[in-house]
């Protein structure tokens, strides 16, 4: 009896989904929606979409995101709230590189229902050389490219070319603001790369949760371990906490680091774990990580998000940095 309701569950949800894109199709026609708000709208999934995409498309559009701070967007399943924002959405942008997970199938019926809907790591997926693989053996890739400034910057084109597709009358606008956009992020890039270069490089080393790092590594010259796997959906096991705390212990790390959409608890273990054999490391602070800080405030933006990690690890680890100008 069970199965035969969870397969009328979602026939009804689809079904829904279907029926609201095309309601969401017709949108512009709405007098009252018109009349209220000009702009169109889009939806970003994850917060560090939503935010590049806010600062191109200004006063034009209404930008709605749906994955808010401190949700993992690996574990996250689509709400039938969220089936009716995409629905109802002009424009839809996610990341892809199977970030979203349970949210794929809803985008694909998107696509098939008409609406414009792009991952923003388009760019990237046609360089055969920048993407990193999992270390499980899978074909899957690392879809934490954001963690990168110079990987996230090739996702702006992708987005002026959407908007500018979708609303050609203010192409001149998307691509002004993107162009002082960029400026911010390669002095962003180039912030990152000056305070993680004051480490001492035996202590370039960053320890956190999951392993959500590792384009961020590759950029800035850290090595990076996470407890978990790049999905938050694996597991971490005893034997990995011990040959973390070894390292710790080896390398005498001043500090590990806990996410701010991940628990807490391993990164704990790690912590006891070298007291334990006489060598006291401390939680060096919280990193976004897969969702960025608490919406209007500095860190609840890309560039703060970025910045907060740099500067807070930096100086964990015994560098030094003051912070990216604002």
């Amino acid at each position: 009896m069970y199965f035969y309701k969870s397969i009328l569950k979602c026939i009804l949800f689809f079904a829904a989904l279907m029926t609201l894109s095309a309601c969401g199709v017709d949108r512009s026609d709405d007098p009252v929606v018109a009349e209220s708000d000009p702009r169109y709208r889009v939806v970003g999934t994850v917060g560090m979409i939503t935010d590049v995409v806010r600062a191109i498309a200004g006063e034009h559009a209404e930008v709605v995101g749906l994955i808010g701070e401190g949700v993992d967007p690996h574990l996250y399943k689509p709400t039938r709230n969220d089936v009716v924002t995409l629905s109802q959405a002009d424009v839809v942008f996610y990341n892809g590189l199977r970030l979203e997970g349970a949210m794929t199938n809803v985008l694909e019926r998107l696509v098939a229902a008409g609406k414009p809907v792009r991952a923003v790591t388009e760019v990237i997926l046609e360089e055969s050389n920048y993407l990193l693989k999992k270390e499980d053996g899978s074909a899957h890739t690392d879809p934490h490219v954001w963690m990168d400034v110079s990987g996230w910057m090739r996702a702006v084109p992708v987005i002026v070319d959407t908007l500018v597709a979708y609303d050609p009358e203010n192409a001149v606008t998307y691509e002004e603001n993107a162009a002082r956009y960029l400026e911010k992020l390669e002095a962003l890039d180039a912030y990152a790369r000056e305070v993680i270069a004051t480490i001492p490089v035996e202590q370039r080393v960053l320890v956190t949760a999951h392993d959500a790092f590792q384009y961020f590594g590759r950029a800035y010259g850290l090595e990076v371990r996470g407890i978990q796997g790049i999905s938050t959906e694996s597991e971490a096991g005893v034997r990995d906490l011990e040959e973390l705390i070894d390292l710790i212990v080896e390398r005498q790390l001043p500090a590990v680091f806990v996410e701010s959409s991940v628990g807490d608890k391993n990164v704990k273990a790690l912590v006891e774990g070298a007291r334990a054999r006489g060598h006291s490391v401390k939680i060096g602070g919280t990193l976004y990580s897969d969702a960025m800080g608490p919406g209007g405030s500095y860190e609840g933006t890309y560039i703060g998000m970025l910045d907060h990690n740099v500067t807070t690890l930096s100086n964990a680890l015994g560098g030094k940095a003051s912070g990216f100008s604002k």
